[in-house]
């Protein structure tokens, strides 16, 4: 590595704009430069965008009112973020990527287990998210779906190459414009500003038929909630990566309470909204409904609305390039070591986003349809890993690593972790009965679990995984030696922590 790639950052062509060099390595205590005052906003703009309007249309779309909607979202929303913040607490007392840290769990080369999961939530993620911008502006202007999914590949996977610190500042200036903007289609919602208008609803009789008998039942509101709270518990296995660099002894109840309120508070807001233009315009699609409320405004609004609303969300396509990056770079050093240099992190940016690319123009179907499959799916796989990360660091390690040990197949987390292997595979397992996968376009069942058809749909597998995967997990570690990991850890100083991972980089 180059002198600047051990700073951590590094200065292109000399105008300030910093490219971060760090990627599966330990940040050191010297370059802990984050603020815990970044966190809430940070992930704030995590949720607020168009893609969460999308995830409000779910609810309507099976008969469930706004408001009911809006209550079943907010209480998964909020379940889920639970996960995610305490999550993103382990970012700064280790310093490392959320997937290098389930080495512990998992083993140094069986981490691969969980890191097939979280790629999967990644690209799939960004592969809804380019579907979902390439709908809606070929709707709203008409645009080539093929030239716009190239253009947002590129923008996220650009902003992902210049890494942590850009995108920071990304996401702020995302906030800044999209702020007022969704404030002003707020309040025109509440003063009926859109109402009863035909542009969004060309596509919506299934929308419609469905809002005709709006109200209440179960499966839906359900289903509402368990979506939201796999909207944020998706965010688990990559908060971290993006509080890592704030200091060591930063407040653990604070950054909690700071990531909890940011991503709950907006997760909620712009659920809401989604319904009620579901309800009132029948919306199918977010950029289209927002443009048709901003064209009742003032002239040109609905097209400001609509372009705003896709450059505030590129942020949000490198957040998911830039830890799938992370995710690849753990799994290939998983097996072959590799120098985690600025060269590693653009070629897996540009293979990522290559892969999104051929994903998203080669799989057809309806956007929220797609959405709500692909969310039920993302939590099916990352249910039983939270568990079994969550409940080793609070439960079973409470926090204490020997870090240099995450380095090397040989260390006392080993090559493979029995434990939370089996742990995982069980939960998952479990999870199958309970499976409800349904093409809600189609209304054709994809996969219905014997359980879930026993009651009429209800989707409870996330649930049964949590419990079960960490459960199992915690009853296997009983036979862990902590003792001796203790004695191990305390031989261990920053000075071992950044020679091993230099050495490791080198091998």
């Amino acid at each position: 590595m180059t002198p600047h790639e051990h700073a951590g950052i590094a200065t292109a062509g000399g105008e300030g704009v910093e490219i971060e060099s760090h990627s599966i390595d330990y940040i050191p205590e010297s370059e802990r430069h984050a603020k815990l005052s970044s966190q809430g906003p940070f992930w704030f703009l995590g949720n607020f965008h168009f893609f969460t309007i999308s995830i409000g249309f779910v609810g309507p779309s099976m008969g469930l009112s706004a408001g009911w909607t809006t209550l079943g979202g907010a209480l998964g929303i909020m379940f889920g973020t639970i996960f995610m913040a305490f999550h993103g607490s382990q970012g700064p007392e280790m310093g490392l990527p959320q997937m290098i840290q389930s080495r512990a769990q998992f083993g140094y080369r069986g981490v691969a287990l969980a890191l097939l999961a979280t790629l999967f939530v990644f690209v799939g993620f960004n592969v809804v998210n380019v579907s979902l911008i390439m709908s809606g502006l070929k709707e709203v202007f008409g645009l080539s779906p093929a030239l716009v999914a190239v253009v947002a590949a590129v923008a996220g996977g650009l902003l992902a190459v210049f890494g942590h610190d850009v995108m920071h500042k990304a996401f702020k200036w995302a906030l800044i414009a999209t702020l007022p903007l969704y404030a002003l289609v707020t309040l025109a919602l509440l003063f009926g500003v859109g109402k009863g208008g035909a542009g969004a609803a060309s596509a919506a009789t299934a929308v419609s038929a469905a809002g005709a008998h709006a109200g209440f039942n179960w499966v839906a509101f359900i289903t509402q909630f368990a979506i939201g709270a796999s909207y944020n518990i998706s965010y688990a296995p990559y908060v971290s990566d993006y509080s890592r660099y704030l200091p060591k002894h930063t407040s653990r109840a604070k950054l909690i309470s700071a990531i909890f309120l940011g991503a709950s508070l907006s997760g909620t807001w712009m659920i809401g909204l989604g319904a009620w233009l579901a309800q009132q315009l029948q919306a199918t699609d977010a950029l289209v409904a927002l443009n048709q409320v901003g064209a009742k405004l003032f002239p040109g609004c609905g097209a400001i609305l609509v372009v705003v609303s896709v450059a505030g969300f590129l942020p949000i396509i490198a957040l998911n390039t830039y830890s799938a990056m992370l995710t690849l770079l753990t799994g290939v050093d998983s097996f072959r070591k590799i120098q985690p240099t600025r060269r590693a992190r653009v070629g897996a940016v540009l293979a990522i986003s290559a892969i999104v690319l051929v994903c998203t123009l080669s799989i057809p179907g309806n956007g929220v349809a797609l959405l709500n499959t692909f969310l039920v799916l993302m939590l099916y796989f990352l249910v039983p890993w939270t568990a079994v990360n969550l409940v080793d660091y609070f439960f079973v390690r409470k926090g204490r690593y020997a870090i240099t040990h995450f380095f090397t197949p040989n260390g006392i987390y080993g090559a493979w972790q029995v434990r939370g292997i089996a742990a995982y595979l069980v939960g998952f397992a479990a999870m199958i009965p309970f499976f409800s996968i349904v093409d809600n376009e189609s209304g054709k069942e994809i996969f219905v679990g014997y359980f879930a058809h026993q009651m009429s749909g209800v989707d409870l597998a996330w649930l049964v995984g949590l419990i079960v995967a960490g459960a199992t997990y915690y009853v296997l570690s009983r036979s862990l030696d902590l003792s001796a990991e203790e004695k191990v850890i305390r031989t261990i100083g920053e000075r071992d922590i950044l020679a091993m991972t230099r050495q490791s980089a080198e091998h």
